[in-house]
């Protein structure tokens, strides 16, 4: 996909358009149901489309990172930080620092740094509760490297859950992309793991509610 492309897709609206079609069959049935005065099925039809239309939320996000700062990728709370060895990429030990998003938080996902793709790479698998440690290594999961405009790895898992079976990605390899801004997209929440390099100061602990394009997770020095 070509970078104008990419960006038209995560330009912003305050709805994240991938929850489209599920608000308009939301919304359509409620009507009908309406307009046939079915009274509690259209409430609960009603309740639904608000629901879907919380889901898929896209508020405006700023944040004062400075240079060399990690954005969090994800809404969520933290669910692990440590060393462990990332194998799709870099093939070395890194630090790596777990979002668990549940449904109710906001599903856009962001740049981490910013930098150009160097790789994608997309892994079928099992949709285990993506709170779970095997998620990580079981679960469908893609895979975004980017390397940083100062040369750094930094390394990105969508991971799909439970719930969550649709993974979306816009960027390609070679697209230019900018710390904060948005690349894609997990339905209805699931887990974000983040590798970066282990020179890293990690500024987050395990149980921290953090949010995507806001939260400072790491300063790389």
């Amino acid at each position: 996909m070509p970078e104008d492309d990419f960006r038209k897709r995560a330009r912003h609206i305050p709805f994240a358009r991938e929850g489209l079609p599920y608000v308009s069959a939301a919304a359509f049935t409620t009507l009908v149901s309406a307009v046939s005065h079915w009274h509690p099925l259209t409430v609960i039809l009603l309740a639904t489309t608000l629901l879907m239309v919380h889901f898929f939320r896209d508020p405006v996000r700023w944040s004062n990172a400075g240079e060399g700062d990690v954005v969090c990728p994800a809404d969520g709370r933290i669910i692990a930080v440590e060393r462990r060895k990332e194998t799709c990429f870099t093939n070395r030990e890194m630090w790596k620092i777990s979002i668990f998003m549940n449904i109710f938080n906001v599903h856009v996902n962001r740049v981490p740094v910013s930098g150009r793709v160097a790789g994608l790479h997309y892994r079928k698998g099992r949709f285990l509760a993506a709170d779970r440690k095997r998620a990580s290594l079981e679960n469908e999961q893609n895979w975004l490297w980017i390397q940083s405009d100062d040369g750094r790895d930094v390394v990105l898992t969508q991971v799909a859950g439970l719930i969550a079976r649709r993974i979306v990605c816009w960027p390609r390899v070679g697209d230019a992309v900018r710390r904060g801004e948005r690349f894609g997209m997990i339905r209805f929440g699931s887990r974000v793991d983040l590798y970066i390099p282990l020179e890293g100061e990690v500024l987050v602990a395990k149980g921290q509610k953090v949010f995507a394009g806001e939260t400072v997770l790491c300063r790389l020095k």
